[in-house]
């Protein structure tokens, strides 16, 4: 009996290890080699391995970073400033290969719209033109006349520097003139002239500007936006190209011009002979 008991208290005092399972094990080593380090791998968020198999992240290369618009205004003033850009968008009428206004967008010099209207034409619209105007039927319902939003620009632009790209075709579906001393075109500055070849706005506004525009259907408010950062950007040299051109013309324009001698004038009278 003295030896039965013997033997169960000894059991009690060492008793049987449990067989761990080897996982756990395993998981019990790599918690021990942690500790001994001068960092815990867990306690790291950023570490993309995890011993309890923490969802594994992208490497920075697919990470999704927002693109900033190089075209988005740098403030939200509104104001009238002295430099105004415009882009008109066209729908076709007549046959359909007739251009008409049916939006137009004006912009002040830091990218904030002053005037962007949809317009009726005053003949009817056949071809929307959509894919490119981005204008549809619904958008012409309720859209400004086109007498009240050729006067609205009028007074906008009046007294003012016109920004723009091609704004002979903008100004004449408005049927207004513009000063030429006053217009800024982008597709006529010399620096951006290729070959004496004109560029496109979207060209331009990727090479210079690092913008994407004019994919599919044109934003008018976008493309206004590129002609005045283009201007802003070359504009000190742009202004100075204009007055060397001024004064190249009002020079011009003093040089007294030759006087030339009329056929009818040359002819003199000579008494006859007896």
């Amino acid at each position: 009996m003295s030896s039965d008991l013997k033997r169960k208290q000894q059991k009690k005092i060492n008793p049987k290890p449990v067989q761990l399972n080897p996982n756990w094990s395993l998981l019990q080593q790599k918690l021990k080699s942690d500790s001994h380090g001068n960092t815990r791998k867990s306690s790291n968020p950023e570490n993309p391995s995890s011993i309890l198999g923490k969802r594994k992240e992208r490497p920075d290369s697919e990470v999704d970073v927002p693109k900033i618009n190089p075209l988005s205004p740098i403030n939200d003033d509104s104001s009238l400033t002295d430099e105004v850009a415009m882009d008109c968008e066209m729908v076709g009428v007549s046959q359909g290969t007739k251009s008409a206004l049916g939006r137009v967008t004006l912009v002040n010099k830091w990218g904030n719209v002053l005037y962007d209207e949809f317009v009726r034409p005053v003949e009817r619209v056949v071809d929307f033109r959509t894919h490119i105007s981005g204008i549809r039927p619904r958008d012409l319902r309720k859209a400004k006349d086109f007498r009240v939003a050729q006067t609205k620009v009028a007074e906008l632009i009046k007294g003012k520097i016109l920004v723009g790209h091609a704004l002979h075709n903008d100004l004449k579906a408005l049927l207004l003139t513009h000063p030429k001393k006053d217009i800024r075109d982008t597709a006529e500055y010399q620096p951006f002239l290729k070959d004496k070849t004109r560029k496109s706005l979207k060209h331009l506004a990727a090479e210079i500007l690092g913008a994407d525009i004019q994919n599919g259907e044109h934003c008018p408010i976008d493309d206004a936006r590129a002609a005045m950062m283009l201007y802003q950007k070359n504009r000190k040299e742009w202004e100075k190209n204009v007055k060397d051109q001024t004064r190249m013309w009002l020079k011009q324009k003093k040089r007294k011009p030759k006087k030339k001698v009329k056929e009818g004038n040359a002819s003199t009278n000579h008494n006859p002979v007896v």
